[in-house]
């Protein structure tokens, strides 16, 4: 028979996400929500279609007066037949109003005049 230890060492309870999202995996591509996945896939089929070209997690290094603070991974970056460029973010109602991210949005918006599109 089983100690009340050795049953805990044996028995994990999955890790709940702080945020309650739902990693998810698509054509071998781990995103961090199923809201990003689906993002993709729309991204991906208008790409398919010719609307736009996009990449994945583009890094923006963020320096004030010659000193680099802090970068930014954004989610997308789409890129319009029209020439448009635009940045997006998938954020839910929860990460939107985290202090770090609301900093580097604001950051972002004054060091490269980039406005972050939230999805």
């Amino acid at each position: 028979m089983m100690t009340s230890e050795e049953y805990k060492l044996n028995f994990q309870i999955p890790k709940r996400m702080k945020y309650r999202n739902k990693p998810v995996i698509i054509d071998n591509i781990r995103f961090q929500s199923i809201k990003e996945g689906n993002q993709y896939l729309k991204y991906k089929m208008l790409q398919k279609i010719g609307e736009l070209t996009f990449e994945r997690q583009v890094k923006f290094d963020i320096a004030v007066n010659g000193v680099r603070i802090c970068a930014y991974i954004c989610d997308f970056v789409l890129t319009w037949k029209s020439g448009n460029v635009q940045v997006v973010d998938v954020k839910s109602e929860a990460t939107k109003k985290i202090a770090s991210y609301v900093i580097k949005k604001k950051l972002m918006k004054a060091v490269h005049d980039i406005v972050i599109f939230e999805v």
